[in-house]
C-alpha cells in the first residue's frame, strides 16, 4: 500500500504528524492593491500600526499601507514570535495561502517551520486577475503546467520545496477569463494528482456556487477542495447548506476578526468568533462536522500579537476552550481542528 503523506516546505509529513492546523493564513505577503483611502477626519492615524491606534486599524484595516505590507522586516519578526507561540500553544502546521500576485516568500516559510518546528505547507496557483494584470493572457495550460511543476518539480524560487496544495486560487465577480482559466486548470491538476486545492470567492453569495461548478466540470473532487471565507460570504443558512450539499469543506477562516463593519463589502456586517461557532454547530448538527474547517485568515500586521493582534494561537488558545460549553463534543473539536485537515491535505 502506497504511503500516504502531505508536503511541507521541510519535506514530505504523515499526516499522523500533522496536530492542530489552521488550514487558511499567510507569513508573508503583499495586500497593498487594497488600499481605501481613510475617513477624512482621523486620516492621520493610519500611517503607522502600534498600540496607540490599533482600535482605528482594527476598524479599517486596509486604510494603513504600513498595515498591509505583511513582508517587511517588522511583519517578519512579529510573525516569528507569533508561530513560536502557536507552537508553545499546541500548534502543529499551518497552511500558508499566498500565491501568484501575493509576493509569496518561500525562503521565509522554510525560515519559519526551521525556528519553530511547525509544519508550513505552500500553495501553488494564481491570487484574482486584477492583481496581476502582467499575467492577465496566459494560458489555461501554461497555468496547469506552472501548478503541476510547482507540486511535482518544485517552486521555481527553490526548487528544494514542493507546493503541498493549489491555493488559494482566487477569483472576483463576475469572474474574469483568467480566474476561469485558473479555476479549471487547478481541476485538471487535482484529477492528474489527488493533491488538496483552495479557493478565495468573491464576496458575493453566487460566487463559490460557480467557482465549485468550473473545477468539478474540470474534472476535480468535491472532496479535495475547500472553499474559503464562507463566514462572510454565506451568511444564510440555507444556503450554506446547500453549498454544503456539494462535498467541499466549508472553511470558516477569519476567527480573531470581531469588527462588524467590513470595510471591503460594507453592505454586509462581518460576523463575530461567537456566530462562526453558530454557523459550524448548525452544520454540526446537519452531520457536516467532516466538511467543516476553521482559521484566521491573517494577512495585516494589525492582527499579530506585537501589533495589538491575537496572533495565529487565538483559535487554540481562545476559541476552542469555549466550544464544549456551546455543545461541541471533544471528538468533533478534535475531527475540525486535526482530522479534518489531515485528510483534506492528505495526497490521495
Amino acid at each position: 500500500m502506497q504511503k500516504k503523506y502531505f508536503c511541507a516546505v521541510l519535506g514530505d509529513v504523515t499526516p499522523d504528524q500533522l496536530g492542530h492546523t489552521l488550514t487558511h493564513e499567510h507569513l508573508a505577503m503583499n495586500f497593498s492593491y487594497f488600499y481605501t483611502p481613510p475617513p477624512e477626519k482621523i486620516a492621520d492615524q493610519f500611517q503607522d500600526t502600534h498600540m496607540g491606534n490599533v482600535g482605528y486599524i482594527r476598524q479599517y484595516p486596509y486604510s494603513s499601507q504600513f498595515n498591509l505590507e505583511l513582508g517587511d522586516q517588522a511583519a517578519k519578526d512579529a510573525v516569528l514570535q507569533d508561530v513560536k507561540m502557536f507552537k508553545r500553544s499546541g500548534g502543529g502546521t499551518i497552511v500558508e495561502n499566498s500565491t501568484e500576485g501575493l509576493q509569496r516568500a518561500v525562503g521565509f516559510y522554510k525560515r519559519v517551520s526551521q525556528d519553530t518546528s511547525v509544519h508550513i505547507v505552500a500553495g501553488s496557483g494564481y491570487y484574482i486577475a486584477d492583481i496581476q494584470p502582467k499575467l492577465s493572457h496566459i494560458s489555461e495550460e501554461v497555468m496547469y503546467e506552472r501548478m503541476l511543476n510547482d507540486m511535482t518539480e518544485g517552486f521555481e524560487e527553490d526548487s528544494s520545496v514542493k507546493a503541498g496544495f493549489l491555493g488559494e486560487i482566487a477569483s472576483g465577480w463576475p469572474l474574469k477569463d483568467f480566474e476561469r482559466r485558473a479555476i479549471k486548470a487547478a481541476g485538471q491538476v487535482q484529477l492528474q494528482l489527488g493533491c488538496p486545492v483552495s479557493f478565495h470567492p468573491h464576496r458575493l453569495p453566487d460566487a463559490p456556487f460557480e467557482i465549485i461548478r468550473l473545477y468539478l466540470e474540470a474534472g476535480g473532487k468535491p472532496d479535495k477542495a475547500v472553499m474559503s471565507h464562507l463566514d462572510r460570504t454565506l451568511q444564510d443558512e440555507s444556503k450554506l447548506l446547500d453549498f454544503s450539499d456539494l462535498g467541499t469543506y466549508c472553511q470558516f477562516d477569519l476567527f480573531g476578526t470581531e469588527v462588524s463593519y467590513y470595510q471591503l463589502n460594507p453592505s454586509v456586517d462581518m460576523p463575530s468568533d461567537a456566530q462562526r461557532l453558530d454557523r459550524i454547530a448548525m452544520l454540526v448538527r446537519e452531520g457536516r462536522s467532516d466538511r467543516v474547517l476553521m482559521s484566521h485568515d491573517i494577512h495585516t500586521k494589525h492582527r499579530l500579537a506585537a501589533f495589538g493582534g491575537h496572533g495565529y494561537s487565538h483559535i487554540i488558545n481562545n476559541v476552542v476552550p469555549r466550544m464544549p460549553a456551546r455543545g461541541f463534543a471533544d471528538d468533533v473539536i478534535q475531527q475540525i481542528t486535526v482530522l479534518n485537515p489531515a485528510t483534506w491535505l492528505t495526497m490521495n
